[in-house]
């Protein structure tokens, strides 16, 4: 990938991402789709099927929000005229509120358990500590007065298995799992953002246990450096709020869990005592977490002979989670063709991973991990 053409589409997603938190939709748009036009010529030079298929879905998922920008921006134009009957649709609205919340307030009961997330060991610890043994230890908990719930922040580099993770935790709790987009609460329904904030937590306190999650949380509780008619001003407060309310739920107690790829990016009034108590660090994977990778995506396919796969951990030192799981993809797609193409069955060998490994580079750069290093030091400080 140029670099020009990288540096062009970030700049340009950066400008759209703060126009439209800041509330200046007309500016997001066009920042948007400008993204969203240079990731499409990122596509066309994409090496593999995989890699164009996932810009091409950036791309769409940078239209849509173009498109949610423009509504919003047509419906503040409508705004003035339409204040006069703001008391005859209030109730409609409200009705409506309470069906669109089920449309994007998402319950599951994952199946996923902590054995099946490689490796992030001292991750589980924490998490157990937090949410898992005063659930299993309700006695104890009640008489040290260790109550379940409360805030944890996954941050980390990208790919490092965040979400999985918390659907783990959920499963080993048999917790009602919400997992919330920021586009969901945001992009759909504007100048009620607020409102679904509310109605989410509302809806997860009904639950027996139950855990939030939101992915990209910097998006719903950014740094407030813009005052004025932003929506995050009211949305920000409403969350914190939330929060702050879990002691109040000692019956059914919520985990909200919140992930993130650049935690400095977000509020500090998040990450106080009383909110974000855990923050843990997701790091790369370690020797013995890649070899477990390996083993649960390869060895249901065919492999030759000279494959070690304690070898092929070494040489994926540095690696991210996701960088593995698309090296043994495309590790696998080489055989397959050939088998297509003479109708003899081949095998995944060590060259042709190896050979996938060294065209494959490093999703996470050095740079970006001494970022995280200098905002773990930074916040022990704070």
């Amino acid at each position: 990938m140029p670099a020009t053409s990288w540096e062009h589409f970030e700049r340009y997603r950066q400008k759209g991402l703060d126009a439209r938190r800041a509330g200046q939709w007309e500016s997001a748009r066009i920042y948007l789709l400008e993204a969203a036009r240079s990731m499409v010529a990122l596509s066309k030079e994409a090496q593999s099927e995989e890699l164009r298929s996932a810009r091409q879905e950036i791309a769409s998922k940078l239209l849509e929000l173009g498109r949610d920008c423009e509504s919003a921006n047509n419906e503040k134009r409508r705004a003035p005229a339409m204040r006069g009957s703001a008391s005859n649709r209030e109730e409609s609205s409200e009705s409506e509120g309470a069906k669109d919340v089920q449309q994007w307030i998402v319950r599951e009961k994952p199946k996923l358990r902590f054995d099946d997330v490689a490796g992030l060991e001292e991750v589980k610890q924490d998490i157990r500590l937090k949410m898992i043994y005063p659930f299993e230890h309700p006695e104890l908990a009640e008489r040290f007065g260790i109550r379940p719930g409360g805030g944890v922040l996954l941050y980390g580099p990208p790919g490092t298995g965040k979400t999985m993770l918390a659907k783990a935790t959920a499963g080993e709790i048999d917790a009602t799992f919400f997992r919330i987009s920021p586009a969901d609460v945001l992009s759909k329904w504007v100048g009620e953002a607020e409102q679904n904030i509310k109605k989410l937590f509302d809806a997860a306190a009904g639950e027996k246990r139950a855990i939030i999650f939101i992915d990209e949380i910097e998006a719903l509780v950014p740094a407030r450096r813009d005052e004025g008619s932003s929506v995050m001003q009211r949305v920000v407060p409403q969350i914190l709020q939330g929060m702050e309310g879990f002691d109040e739920k000692a019956i059914s107690p919520i985990l909200f869990m919140g992930a993130t790829n650049v935690p400095w990016q977000l509020d500090p009034a998040v990450l106080r005592p009383g909110r974000f108590d855990e923050k843990v660090y997701i790091p790369l994977p370690d020797l013995p977490a890649r070899m477990k990778m390996l083993e649960i995506y390869l060895s249901h396919r065919p492999l030759a002979d000279d494959i070690q796969l304690d070898d092929l951990a070494k040489q994926l030192d540095g690696y991210s989670g996701a960088d593995i799981k698309y090296i043994c993809d495309r590790g696998a797609t080489v055989p397959f063709l050939q088998s297509v193409a003479t109708g003899q069955e081949g095998q995944i060998t060590d060259k042709i991973l190896s050979d996938v490994i060294t065209d494959t580079p490093r999703s996470v750069t050095p740079q970006m991990l001494e970022r995280f290093d200098r905002w773990m030091r930074e916040a022990s400080t704070a």
